[in-house]
């Protein structure tokens, strides 16, 4: 449909149409009754009452209409229309004096009769047009020559005022229409604010999820290994062991220089391994860096990396979870568990890939992930998280004194069956 042939655009034709025609009978019922008068003997003080009557009416109408306007834009409260009955019952009550002076102003009726159902309550709106229509006839009977009313003068106004009761229903029907679906157009914009705000307090939730997480295994680990290694640097510069006080000062510089530029990646938003580095290149890097880190600080830990089997190239997302892993595990190896030897496995196989991390440290008890949730292994908790969502299992098997394993299983998406050929070869 049409814009310009809406239903509001329809609402507001027919008030213009309803306003302009009041006006149009007014100034015509005026113009004829001065013309009769003006004939009749003694006329020119009625001539005055017509016109000072018809001025008011037309006053009157006017202040209504502007205040019906501003609240149809929106620029006035609804609460201005509780004087809507009064506004026509005085506007009535000022025709109904015009119409007994002059039948000319029988015809500003119709107006009037339109007018009755949309400010009036049904009921009182029926009653309204009886009335209205009783004055009509009433002041053609008064005006009209002695013997000259006619059935036709009583029948045309009842007429009339039935025509103009049917259309006036009509028009409340479309207008209270109209304001539940502006109403209704209300609430689904108000929903929809309410639905994009929610998105968005969800998205910087998720985004400080993934900041928190990023912040915790790339920089909160180099930052815990170069702390345990300024340690072991200021216990051989108290011994005077120079040369072990250079290399771990060395390890050191090796490892804020490795952070700084994990840490401009990840201003960058390159959070992920460089992809020209293949994962297990990367992986073999971190066992390097853990291995400098534990000599730094004294510790006899070896890490050895292996792969098995041919991993397949997986997205970055992907990527970045297999060495988050890496890091974190072996940061917390290095940290907690007092081991002399780490293994890390990546393996390919055909349905998934997977990441084993195996220490002969301390072990502990692992907690279940609701537990990590609640309790402190932040690392623990986020790398979980990070591995559902990216329809991984991470799983932690440990006992106090046995060491500790961790594994990563990534399925991967089944290969399409080969589909046979119509003689039955496949290709």
């Amino acid at each position: 449909m049409r814009e310009d042939l809406s239903t509001p655009a329809v609402l507001s034709a027919l008030r213009v149409t309803l306003h302009v025609s009041f006006a149009a009978l007014l100034v015509l019922a005026a113009v004829r009754a001065v013309l009769h008068l003006s004939r009749a003997p003694g006329g020119g003080s009625m001539i005055a009452v017509v016109l000072g009557l018809s001025v008011l009416l037309a006053a009157v109408y006017l202040a209504g209409t502007l205040v019906e306007n501003r609240v149809a834009r929106g620029r006035a409260s609804r609460e201005s229309l509780r004087w809507g009955p009064g506004w026509l019952g005085l506007i009535a009550a000022l025709w109904a004096a015009l119409a007994l002076l002059s039948p000319d102003f029988s015809w500003v009726a119709f107006p009037l009769f339109f007018l009755c159902p949309v400010v009036l309550p049904t009921a009182a709106a029926l009653v309204a047009i009886v009335v209205l229509t009783g004055v009509v006839v009433l002041s053609q009977y008064l005006h009209a020559a002695p013997g000259a009313f006619a059935a036709g003068m009583a029948l045309g106004p009842a007429i009339g005022a039935i025509v103009a009761l049917l259309v006036s229903f009509g028009y409340r029907a479309l207008y209270e229409d109209t304001r539940r679906h502006v109403r209704a157009i209300r609430d689904l914009e108000s929903t929809r604010a309410e639905l994009a705000r929610q998105e968005r307090d969800a998205g910087t939730m998720a985004e400080r999820d993934r900041l928190s997480r990023e912040i915790h295994d790339t920089l909160a680990q180099g930052l815990t290994s170069i702390v345990l290694v300024s340690r072991a640097a200021q216990r051989s510069l108290e011994r005077a062991e120079l040369d072990a006080a250079r290399a771990q000062l060395a390890t050191i510089e090796d490892t804020a220089a490795a952070d700084l530029a994990e840490a401009r990646r990840f201003v960058r938003d390159l959070a992920a391994p460089a992809p020209g580095d293949s994962l297990p290149a990367v992986l073999a890097e971190v066992c390097h860096r853990t291995r400098e880190t534990a000599r730094a600080v004294g510790a006899p830990l070896t890490c050895e990396f292996t792969v098995e089997g041919a991993v397949p190239e997986l997205p970055a997302p992907q990527r970045t979870l297999f060495v988050r892993a890496a890091q974190s595990t072996l940061a917390n190896v290095t940290s907690h568990a007092r081991a002399s030897r780490a293994v890390v496995t990546l393996a390919g196989w055909d349905d998934a890939v997977t990441l084993d991390v195996v220490d002969d440290g301390a072990g502990f008890r692992p907690r279940s992930a609701a537990d990590d949730a609640r309790n402190d292994s932040f690392g623990l908790a986020h790398l979980r998280r990070r591995a559902h969502e990216l329809g991984a299992v991470l799983t932690v098997e440990s006992e106090p004194g046995a060491g500790t394993a961790v594994n990563l299983r990534l399925p991967l998406p089944a290969p399409e069956a080969t589909r046979p050929l119509p003689n039955g070869d496949s290709s």
